[in-house]
């Protein structure tokens, strides 16, 4: 009898199957949630994304001692990809097909997430993706909790422009070779040349994942700088930062000279530097560890009570950066759409994130747009420290709404600021 009972349950899981019902209708069907949580635990791009594995793992702790989500406990499965773009797409398989997640959150580099997103698409799962990115993409089954380049390459760029930030007219673009640079650097050479920069005062570099040997590269930036007042955009990605900031320092390249502004550099990057002679140089994020807010100290306590509790590695110098804020207003944000449409189905909590909000540890009031699916979100630019934090010495007047298609590039003004119904 149980024999006949399991197989006809078999017989209707598959029947299930066959009609493409949604990973996330399974994923409640027992006493829990399922959370995938797919960041590369290994690989060049670890030194990044391994605490954003960790800050999902804190927030799932932390709203399961508040009593889960609709009555039932989160369950992190994590997955390792391993800085290897493919491997994304097969692990975001095993996770909707075969472990059955209602939500993932997960990538770094947008290598990651293009080869993520026909699976999600496909399969009509949900990925939260929490990082700055070249924008150019809007799919129905991504939210994207990261910046937009509105939302930090133009702003850093007008900085640097500014009398503030150095009046540069000559520019380095450097960058990690794949897609999230290149098409940040024609989105910038175009805006560049609309503020009548010419051909001539703009370079363009790049470097594959792991590249570890800066100096002839710092050496052309210093030569490229003679010609002019100086500053340099890089789109370095990774472990790769370490050896290119290291370099800087040995080549006595001082910000006031040639101020480099980076998109991946955060606190956790600088972790490993020495960060005394690169005082002066700059990031552009939507968060710093440095930011006064009470919502701010509030999350760098727990992280820091978290990490010391894990034995996480650097607990003894817990930092927090703006991915872990972006991947921890993300996971907050989830749950409090899937308790709006109480239900954990894909479609039903992508109509319930529409202008969701939060009150996010840089000190705004951060909310997911009403249609195109990015947060607004304040801008910040920050001055490196000897201590490795940074000094915030420019900012938004207050949350900037994100333009996914940008306007400097041809036939984007045509394009709808919401995803379209494939």
């Amino acid at each position: 009898m149980q024999r006949r009972q399991t197989l006809k349950a078999i017989t209707a899981a598959a029947a299930l199957a066959g009609l493409g019902a949604a990973p996330a209708a399974f994923a409640q069907a027992g006493g829990t949630i399922k959370v995938g949580i797919l960041h590369s635990l290994s690989g060049t791009m670890a030194i990044s994304e391994t605490t954003l594995k960790d800050t999902v793992l804190m927030a799932i702790e932390e709203i399961n001692a508040k009593g889960g989500v609709l009555g039932k406990k989160l369950e992190p499965v994590v997955v390792d990809p391993a800085s290897n773009w493919p491997l994304f797409a097969e692990k975001t398989k095993q996770l909707l097909g075969q472990d059955k997640v209602s939500v993932i959150f997960g990538c770094w580099t947008s290598v990651s997430r293009k080869s993520v997103l026909p699976v999600v698409e496909e399969m009509n799962g949900l990925l939260f993706y929490p990082v700055q990115y070249e924008g150019e993409e809007l799919s129905k089954n991504v939210f994207y909790t990261g910046a937009a380049p509105n939302q930090q390459a133009i702003p850093a760029v007008d900085y640097l422009m500014s009398k503030a930030g150095g009046g540069a007219k000559r520019w380095v673009l450097l960058g990690t070779d794949y897609v999230y640079p290149r098409t940040t650097n024609k989105i910038l050479r175009a805006y560049l040349k609309s503020k009548g920069v010419a051909d001539k005062d703009i370079d363009e570099k790049y470097t594959p994942f792991g590249h570890s040997d800066y100096q002839t590269i710092v050496a052309d930036v210093k030569k490229f700088s003679q010609g002019g007042k100086t500053a340099v955009v890089s789109t370095i990605n990774g472990d790769s930062n370490v050896p290119f900031y290291k370099e800087l320092g040995n080549a006595g390249l001082k910000a006031k000279d040639v101020p480099v502004v980076a998109f991946s550099v955060g606190e956790e990057e600088l972790r490993g530097v020495d960060t005394k002679p690169l005082v002066g140089h700059l990031a552009a994020w939507n968060y710093f560890q440095s930011i006064k807010s009470p919502a701010n100290t509030e999350f760098i306590k727990k992280w820091s009570a978290y990490a010391k509790a894990k034995k996480l590695p650097g607990s003894d110098k817990p930092l927090t950066n703006d991915p872990m804020e972006a991947t921890y207003i993300g996971i907050n944000m989830w749950k409090q759409a899937v308790e709006k449409a109480k239900s954990t189905e894909t479609d039903k909590v992508i109509a319930a994130m529409a202008g969701q909000t939060f009150n996010a540890p840089s000190g705004i009031v951060s909310k997911m747009d009403e249609k195109n699916h990015h947060l607004h979100k304040s801008v910040f630019i920050g001055e490196i420290k000897a201590d490795g934090q940074f000094n915030v010495v420019w900012k938004t007047p207050g949350p900037v709404k994100a333009k996914p298609w940008s306007p400097y590039i041809e036939g984007n003004d045509k394009k709808p600021d919401e995803p379209v119904k494939k």
